[in-house]
């Protein structure tokens, strides 16, 4: 009889202690069916949470011995808790999900199916939810047009980290080291045969959403500078041009000062040289965004810190 393929799926949670019990039953009624082809692990990565998601999850880890925990000394970021969650997978093909029922957990049955199909990553576009309040589509909007205007990736509009990814793929992540990660950037930098899926996002149960406007910032800024030098060669263009306009101004200047009565004022020259002094700030201001990436690199420190497991 052949072995049965395992499943790991996996739930990052913030604040999330009345969502859990809700998703937990939600994921068993859609993998109910396959559980005489699969056998499934669930893990949830608790990210320093400060209510009663620890107890949530530990109440369901002691009714079913295939769900798990990671629970982090403090709050790591998203992204980082999905990576301990490749970190600790054990299963042939891995489905990150989150924690806020917004993610159907009826796609798990499309995403195994493309699996079997021969796809490395079945990843998910969200559609454009019209309930959702204008702010929140423009700022979504604008995160995947500045990120693909800045980096060397193409993100679809609407991708993020609900997907599914073969144990070949979670190798080569969980191979990779380091801080400040951009995993739905490095996934689909990795290659591999690919596949998107459309779903409607589901109506958020309770709680709030995790990603502001500051979040979702810092995220494209971690996914630009990760996979681009681009804003270091537009430093580099905007230098040029500028200088090449100080030259062009120099014969101006000279005929101004020899054969015109004009008096130079002190209003055109202050405002030139903080033109230039915002500039040079804004130029080294980039610079210094790669330097601090490089130097937390350099430090080795981990991306995050497991205080419980029962992995």
């Amino acid at each position: 009889m052949d072995k049965k393929k395992k499943i790991s799926i996996i739930l990052c949670c913030y604040n999330e202690s009345v969502n859990i019990p809700i998703i937990y039953e939600a994921i068993l009624s859609n993998i109910k069916l396959l559980e005489n082809k699969y056998d499934f692990e669930i893990i949830f990565v608790n990210d320093g949470s400060s209510d009663l998601t620890e107890e949530a999850i530990e109440k369901i880890c002691r009714s079913n011995p295939s769900v798990f925990y990671i629970e982090f000394s403090r709050n790591f970021g998203h992204q980082n808790a999905l990576k301990a969650g490749l970190d600790y997978s054990s299963g042939d093909c891995i489905i990150s999900m989150d924690s806020d029922m917004q993610h159907p957990p009826h796609i798990i049955l499309q995403f195994l199916e493309k699996w079997e199909e021969g796809y490395d990553i079945v990843y998910t576009r969200r559609m454009v939810d019209g309930n959702l309040p204008l702010m929140k589509r423009l700022t979504s909007d604008l995160f995947y047009k500045f990120l693909n205007l800045l980096s060397e990736i193409e993100l679809e509009a609407g991708t993020a980290d609900f997907r599914l990814i073969s144990r070949n793929v979670a190798n080569v992540i969980v191979g990779i080291k380091g801080q400040d990660l951009f995993i739905r950037g490095l996934v689909k930098w990795i290659g591999f045969k690919q596949y998107g899926i459309d779903y409607m996002p589901a109506k958020r149960l309770n709680g709030e959403s995790k990603y502001n406007v500051k979040k979702m910032v810092r995220l494209a800024t971690q996914g630009i500078l990760s996979f681009s030098t681009k804003p270091l060669n537009i430093a580099l263009y905007i230098g040029f041009i500028v200088a090449i306009l100080s030259l062009l101004c120099m014969p101006y200047a000279f005929f101004s000062y020899f054969f015109t009565d004009r008096e130079n004022g002190w209003a055109s020259l202050i405002c030139v040289v903080s033109f230039l002094g915002g500039l040079q700030l804004f130029i080294l201001g980039i610079i210094g965004l790669y330097l601090g990436r490089v130097f937390n690199q350099v430090k080795s420190y981990p991306a995050y810190i497991v205080k419980r497991t029962n992995l």
